[in-house]
């Protein structure tokens, strides 16, 4: 998959939006008669359509950088306090309004990624090629699509919906269909599409990244995921565990799962293909240790993340039986506490030696060191490790690292919620998914991963829910989870909180407030540049 997009360079520029997301320009150097005439040119605009599953490139350079959306998700959470004055800053400050670009760039992105799939479901009937190939090549164009339209009408709700080319007339006119109807329609293009794919282990070496089965699978457990159906969230999670739809793992080592010599493994069900030195991102250079070479600290992990991370006896920190010592906060922790960087850490350089990051204000003399109301040290005490790319061009960070959209843990952590919600927790289930996520992450204390028949749903519910923040930070699930658990409204409100690093170290850093309607935000306002061209779009309750 990687090699293909080397190809693309000359395809992206002509997918160029108009004023109106909808419809673009109609691409006639795709639709001219002349263009479809082989499968490397479809196989061009379908590679295309992967491409904009990320986002389009926020960079003109001659390498476009194409920034994560998952950190675009993250910034909106309470993982992390975002110190800029950018349009996510204003919205976790309630401050946004419809014209934030935010809302707006998202909108786009998809919008143009179902242009691209429209373009090539309409066209590749005239190329000339394998039937069977053909037939692949369409699933994986209605997968994007289905994915873009998930995406959508998860943050917008209802929204414009079409599943042909449409004209730009009707672009202009055009309403929203109820969220509803486009979540039915997504599962079931997903469902016609399952048998036709291959699985992971059916493709080739050189077509990896490609939709397969378990890509769809996964996509559609989420669907039942957000809507809290948890029948069909642990039957679809089944399935897939027991290897109807390929053979997926968990990786020995978690660090290694975000490490570029593991992309591809047998963890991921669906990740986005970057490819160094012609598709890359550099969110890292502004969450890293300045140090490290570090930019700024703008992405900086909160102290209430830091503190839901267990210590290695399985109990959480305010437990008065878990040990924790509030003076010497980082020790005896989850092992996956190591994604963030805090005072003492041990950080790994590319050329595998070690060193130690200081930020500690009253002992640092390092330029990590907390520095309140400073532009370029990190605003909570805390930077980033997780998604670090030691191949990284040094000088700006440059990755060409795939980003997971899913894997097999999230399969895990999605059945045993499931489970969990519906009272069918028991050993077996809390053994195949728990235990096995908490073995993996390097716990070795029975009593963090033995089953406790003591355990009710309560009880359960909040390690659950602890587990998934801790496992999948920084992955752009939290937004998501909070939604769907109607818990927004209340971590979404208030300070976030740092390191305690203020007042000489004895009391905690307290963020700008933010502030969540409940009213209001669970949805993003249709964007007011589309409402200024269409009016019949409507608006969202509140905005």
């Amino acid at each position: 998959m990687k090699k293909i997009i080397f190809n693309l360079t000359g395809i992206c520029c002509l997918f160029l939006i108009s004023c109106n997301d909808l419809e673009q320009h109609p691409l006639d150097r795709f639709t001219d008669v002349n263009f479809w005439t082989s499968e490397a040119k479809a196989s061009a605009v379908l590679n295309q359509a992967y491409c904009i599953m990320g986002r389009y490139p926020n960079s003109t350079s001659q390498i476009p950088q194409y920034y994560p959306i998952i950190f675009d998700m993250e910034r909106l959470t309470d993982n992390i306090y975002f110190a800029k004055g950018t349009d996510p800053s204003m919205v976790v400050v309630g401050a946004a309004d419809a014209y934030n670009q935010l809302f707006s760039i998202h909108w786009r992105d998809c919008y143009q990624g179902i242009k691209a799939c429209h373009v090539f479901l309409s066209n590749i009937d005239r190329v000339p090629m394998d039937a069977n190939k053909k037939e692949r090549m369409k699933a994986e164009a209605r997968f994007l699509r289905a994915y873009q339209f998930f995406r959508l009408t998860t943050n917008f709700g209802d929204i414009p919906f079409f599943d042909y080319e449409i004209p730009l007339e009707e672009s202009l006119v055009i309403g929203r269909t109820p969220h509803a109807e486009v979540v039915k329609w997504v599962r079931s293009e997903l469902n016609s599409i399952v048998s036709i794919l291959p699985t992971k282990q059916q493709y080739a070496a050189a077509d990896n990244g490609r939709i397969t089965k378990g890509a769809v699978m996964g996509l559609l457990a989420q669907t039942y995921l957000h809507a809290n159906d948890w029948a069909n969230v642990s039957a679809t999670c089944k399935k897939i565990m027991d290897g109807e739809y390929g053979t997926y793992n968990l990786l020995p080592d978690y660090e290694g799962v975000f490490l570029p010599q593991n992309q591809y493994s047998t963890e991921i069900l669906l990740d986005i293909a970057y490819v160094d030195g012609v598709r890359t991102w550099d969110a890292m250079r502004d969450n890293i240790p300045i140090s490290q070479l570090g930019r700024s600290s703008e992405f900086a992990p909160t102290q209430d993340l830091v503190e839901d991370y267990v210590m290695l006896n399985g109990l959480p920190i305010k437990d008065p039986n878990s040990g924790y010592n509030e003076d010497n906060p980082y020790v005896n922790r989850d092992p996956r506490m190591n994604a963030i960087v805090y005072h003492g850490y041990k950080w790994k350089k590319p050329d595998g030696t070690f060193v130690t990051i200081e930020i500690d204000p009253l002992t640092s003399t390092t330029v990590d060191k907390y520095v309140p109301n400073n532009l370029f040290s990190s605003p909570t005490g805390y930077y980033l490790r997780k998604w670090y790319d030691p191949t990284a061009r040094q000088s700006d960070m440059a990755s060409g690292m795939n980003i997971i959209l899913i894997r097999y843990a999230d399969i895990l952590l999605m059945y045993a919620e499931a489970m969990i919600e519906q009272n069918q927790m028991n050993e077996q289930v809390w053994n195949a998914t728990i235990k096995k996520l908490r073995e993996r992450a390097g716990f070795t204390d029975p009593n963090a991963l033995d089953w406790k028949a003591s355990y009710n749903q309560a009880a359960l519910r909040e390690i659950v829910r602890r587990e998934r923040r801790c496992e999948l930070a920084f992955e752009g699930t939290r937004l998501y989870d909070l939604r769907r658990w109607k818990t927004a409204e209340i971590v979404l409100n208030g300070r976030p909180r740092g390191a305690k690093f203020a007042n000489n170290n004895t009391e905690y850093i307290l963020a700008t407030p933010r502030t969540f309607n409940k009213n209001r935000d669970y949805l993003w306002p249709v964007p007011g540049s589309e409402r200024d061209i269409n009016p019949n779009l409507g608006q969202n309750p509140g905005w």
